[in-house]
């Protein structure tokens, strides 16, 4: 049955500004917490700090629980159902049944304690803390890619059966997460027009929306490799990429003049990034920092040939494709992947696959090894008190990698991203880096690989089954 109490949750109080993959993983928080209940025959407005502590059991270390998660997952669990009770205490007078103390009056989400991050909430499972990041090399990410998403085989051959037609897009998409370092959302929301031009830049700069980035109050430029913008752009050209046969497919079936809401864009100026919109008593100007990835699947401009969708990433139907909707694609390539290692004639575990937020770590993991070598040049023959006048007016390579990542405090980028990296000496990174730049970073990562198990470095099975 429907709890209109609940579905009130996600329209009031501090969830109704949250982003929309918010509401999502809340709300299947809730769906398995009330299912936990409902085995025991409690309504949610009477559970009991016993039941949450039953619960985080059940879902953490219980042995007759096959769907057993990590304590990281079940950290969003504690979260939203803090948040959950915390809206419902005030709003209801229902007792917070999460036994966390005085985390059990923070209330927004994502929130610790009182509104602050940080301090240890006795729920939190003792894993929770350290998040399961792994990086992929170039090399590994390129062989995931090519074999998940490009039909090849382990042998670098392509399978003579391979369909593949929206190949360029995938291929384009996975290379732009892992190029940019943007979260999957951020980059599955871009528009057309928020594409660099044609120049002669390596690292074209590019604007990332204030609504479409994490957090929702800045935007921020980002750099979108060269190779990355002309994969993009191969997708998206109007003859040759599938962008436009879906485009063509999607007006013939009239499928963009059946939706029941749409803006129509007649115009847009990349230096003040406003866009003209048709309005009811004439043209209306609007920011692209106000439109969030909902608003912007609903963009269209018209053209001879009919509307087009200013998303450039569109779903098969010719529709601008929902940002949840790339975690399919990853697991079907994680699934080609598997199976091609299987055809090699290898059993056990695959040890290749991808996420979309190995891409970003991965990400993180090259500019920390380049900024490295930059800030040690940079600070070459510095004093002990000159370098802290320096951090004090410059900050540090953090500061530098939070900016790149857009993280608002660079101990997150530290904590989670890199934390493995950063116990090892600077002299010895320095050693690493000397060289060609790509071959020095894939020596860094080998040797921090060689004891973490943390790094995917590509399959070569030309060698012998079980070699190194």
């Amino acid at each position: 049955m429907a709890d209109a109490r609940l579905n009130l949750f996600f329209r009031t109080g501090p969830m109704a500004a949250a982003q929309p993959s918010t509401w999502r993983r809340y709300a299947y928080s809730l769906v398995v917490w009330l299912n936990f209940l409902e085995v025991f025959g409690r309504q949610w407005d009477a559970a009991t700090a016993g039941d949450v502590e039953g619960f985080k059991d059940w879902r953490v270390t219980d042995r007759a629980n096959d769907g057993r998660v990590a304590p990281a997952s079940f950290d969003a669990d504690r979260a939203a159902l803090n948040c959950f009770y915390s809206w419902a205490a005030v709003r209801y007078g229902v007792a917070n049944p999460v036994p966390s103390g005085r985390w059990a009056r923070a209330g927004r989400p994502g929130d610790d304690v009182d509104g602050r991050r940080g301090s240890r909430d006795p729920l939190r499972p003792a894993g929770a803390t350290r998040r399961q990041v792994k990086w992929l090399l170039r090399s590994a990410f390129e062989q995931w890619r090519d074999i998940g998403l490009r039909g090849y085989g382990f042998d670098g051959v392509r399978r003579s059966n391979w369909c593949g037609p929206y190949e360029d897009r995938d291929a384009a998409f996975v290379d732009g997460l892992y190029g940019t370092g943007l979260r999957l959302t951020e980059w599955a929301s871009i528009l057309d027009v928020e594409l660099p031009g044609e120049g002669e830049d390596r690292f074209p700069r590019a604007w990332l929306a204030a609504a479409c980035a994490k957090g929702g109050r800045h935007g921020r430029v980002y750099r979108i490799p060269r190779r990355v913008l002309t994969a993009v752009r191969g997708y998206v050209d109007p003859q040759e990429g599938s962008r436009g046969e879906r485009v063509r497919w999607a007006q013939h079936a009239g499928r963009y003049e059946q939706l029941t809401v749409r803006r129509i864009v007649t115009g847009y100026n990349a230096r003040s990034r406003i866009l003209t919109l048709e309005g009811v008593d004439g043209p209306v100007r609007m920011s692209v920092d106000v439109l969030s990835p909902h608003e912007r699947r609903g963009l269209f401009r018209r053209t001879d040939d009919g509307l087009e969708p200013l998303a450039v990433w569109l779903g098969r139907d010719g529709l601008p494709k929902h940002a949840h909707g790339w975690e399919d694609t990853f697991t079907a390539a994680n699934r080609r992947v598997a199976g091609a290692w299987t055809a090699a004639g290898r059993v056990g575990h695959v040890p290749l696959w991808c996420t979309p937020h190995m891409c970003r770590h991965s990400f993180a993991l090259k500019w920390f090894s380049i900024l490295s070598m930059v800030w040690d040049n940079r600070l070459a023959g510095f004093t002990a008190e000159e370098l802290k006048d320096y951090r004090a007016q410059f900050g540090d390579i953090w500061y530098q990698l939070a900016g790149l990542l857009g993280h608002a405090d660079p101990s997150t980028t530290r904590d989670h991203y890199l934390e493995p990296f950063t116990r090892l000496d600077v002299d010895y990174l320095m050693a690493l880096l000397d060289g060609e730049e790509q071959t020095a970073v894939e020596v860094l990562l080998r040797a921090v690989a060689v004891d973490s198990g943390r790094v995917l470095t590509g399959m070569d099975l030309t060698s012998p089954a079980g070699a190194g």
